[in-house]
Order: structure tokens, then sequence, then C-alpha cells
């Protein structure tokens, strides 16, 4: 390409600024408030699951490519992209190990402040990708039972380890989803997911919020056991009566660690980089202090529920984090922008 090529990128996103500029020229807007005629000139565009990437978005523009710097791509049309030869990629499993921190930590927080104990615990995972691998990982290592429901990947590799929606819904005393949302997910999370729901069991939700149906959710509330929510219909406008309901409330920043963002970030550029042939970012990767923000690895071979519950806690106070968004549920946008990212947890 002669000329110098146009980036626009979501003014949100970390370690992004300064690694384009040498080669191309580079705008930063709040992903929200990125519209057609910003784009009208792009080549390329760099983004969170804020820009909704779209005809109305792109239809009049020259951009050929899209990063976004997330794991989902429900914020993209992937059809009107294709129709226009827009290589789309998303950075997959970047954020995959601080989602998983998320769920234990969660997990053993709310099971301390209810004085629940998890003994024999079984653990249904709606959605075995990067992130639900994660987590089940996790959960053998901590002893428990895990049930895998992923039709996609049951179909693609054989039925055994695999079970359907409702064997793991009826067996489950904890319930965790971590599916895409498209149009198989949407609302997946109904009534009649609740009803088959054991009494008692645990639910979270660190996927997408519209994969649940919010009312049916509210009708199952007083026969659930602790229900944590990290992603909400309607974002950032949430439905305040259900975040009142639940035990943990967050604003979408389950995968919020540092690691993360390192990730996700490096993903994008590298991507961006190669479509256009930028060779000097190929292999990009932010610089960051590694004695400060490394991975943090846990030992947690015959500690006790308490025990376990202390380290979780002490690498991620998760209730800080609910705290801060009961006080200012309206400041949804602006507790995700500040956000001080956590270092990540790992196990053998």
């Amino acid at each position: 390409m002669d000329r110098r090529i146009k980036i626009v990128a979501d003014s949100h996103i970390p370690f992004l600024e300064g690694v384009f500029e040498p080669y191309a020229e580079v705008v930063y807007i709040d992903g929200m408030d990125i519209t057609a005629s910003d784009v009208h000139d792009a080549d390329a565009l760099i983004i969170r699951t804020r820009t909704r990437c779209n005809e109305d978005l792109l239809g009049d523009s020259r951009t050929s490519m899209i990063a976004t710097a997330t794991i989902g791509t429900d914020h993209i049309d992937s059809a009107f992209c294709s129709s226009r030869g827009i290589e789309v990629h998303n950075s997959q499993g970047c954020n995959a190990g601080g989602v998983m921190q998320y769920v234990f930590s969660a997990l053993y927080g709310t099971a301390s402040r209810k004085s629940i104990k998890l003994d024999h615990p079984v653990m249904g995972i709606i959605g075995v990708g990067n992130v639900g691998k994660k987590v089940e990982h996790m959960a053998r290592y901590l002893g428990f039972e895990v049930l895998r429901c992923d039709p996609p990947r049951a179909e693609k590799e054989g039925p055994e380890g695999f079970c359907d929606l409702e064997y793991l819904l009826s067996r489950s005393n904890i319930v965790t989803l971590h599916t895409p949302l498209d149009e198989t997910t949407r609302n997946m999370a109904d009534e009649r997911f609740f009803d088959m729901m054991r009494p008692g069991a645990f639910f979270i939700n660190a996927a997408r919020g519209e994969i649940v149906d919010e009312a049916a959710l509210m009708e199952a509330i007083p026969k659930l056991g602790p229900v944590i929510i990290d992603t909400w219909n309607h974002e950032p406008d949430i439905n305040t009566d259900l975040m009142d309901m639940v035990d943990i409330a967050t604003p979408h920043i389950a995968g919020y660690s540092y690691q993360g963002k390192l990730n996700g970030t490096a993903s994008a550029v590298q991507a961006v980089a190669r479509h256009f042939g930028i060779e000097a970012l190929y292999n990009f990767y932010p610089e960051y202090d590694e004695k400060e923000h490394a991975p943090v690895h846990l030992d947690l071979k015959g500690k006790n529920q308490g025990e376990i519950t202390s380290v979780f806690q002490y690498n991620y106070p998760i209730f800080t984090d609910d705290f801060m968004f009961r006080m200012a549920p309206g400041n949804f946008e602006k507790l995700r922008s500040e956000y001080h990212y956590r270092r990540e947890i790992y196990v053998d």
C-alpha cells in the first residue's frame, strides 16, 4: 500500500498507544462513540465489544480489517463483513485465565459468606472453549466432578465426555456459562432452564448477558443458591432490580486481568500488522514489568475449603468489585475503563 494506512482504535484498549504510529495514522476514539464518519476513510478498526460493526457503521467505509481485542464477536456483523471482504479477527482465549480466576474467587467467596460446604461439588460447564477449558482444569485440580455441555465440540469430537443440557442441569450444584452469544444461545437460560436446575445450585454468568432471560432468572432466584452475574442484558443500562437480588454483581470485568489485556492487545496488533504487511509488529507483545505483573502460581493441594477461600480472596478480593459496582451502577463504563487489572493465577 503506497499511501499511509489509517487506523481507528478504541481509546480504552490498553498498551496500544504509540505502537502503530511509526507506520500508520492512528485516531483514538471512545469505542461507544465511533461513527460512520469516523471510519469513512479508515483502513482498519481496533475495537472492543462497545463498537457495533455493521452496515450502518461500515457501509460507506474502505475498512478492510477489524481486530477486536476480545474473545466475543457478537458485536460484529460477520455476514456483512464477509460480503464486503472485510477480515475479522478476534483475540481467542486472551482473557480465559482472568475469567477462571473470577469464577473461583466468586464461588469460594459466596460459599464462605453463606456458610455453604463445597462437599462433593459437581460443576456443570456450559461451553467448553478456551475459557471453559481453563475453568474445567481448575475444577478438576480442586477435586470437583465436572460435567460438560458443548454441542459443537461434541458433534466434532464425538459424544464421549460431554452430556446434554438437561442432564447437566439436573446433576450440577454449580452451573457456569461460558458460551459465545449467537442465535443458538440467546436466551438459552430461560424459564425451562432454571426449572431443570437443582434447588440451591450456584448460577454463574461471566459469558454474555443476553444468554440469560433475566426475567426468568429473577423468578428462579428464590429456588437457587448463590447467583453471580458479571454480564448483563442491555449493558451499560443494567437491570438494578436484578442486581439487588444477586450475591455478586460486577460490571463485565471477569476477564480484566493484566495478562488478559496484554494478550488481547497483542493479538489485535499482530493481526492488523499481518493484514497490512507491517513486519516489525508481526510478533508484537507489550512491554511490562514481569516482577510486578507476572501470573501467580498457586499450590492448593491438601488445603481445606477455608484455606482455599483465603487464597482466592487474597489474590482477587472480588467483593471489592461487587461493592464498587453496587455503590454506583450508573458508572458501568467508568468502572470498566478505570479498572485496576489484577494478576492472574494458575495451578499445575
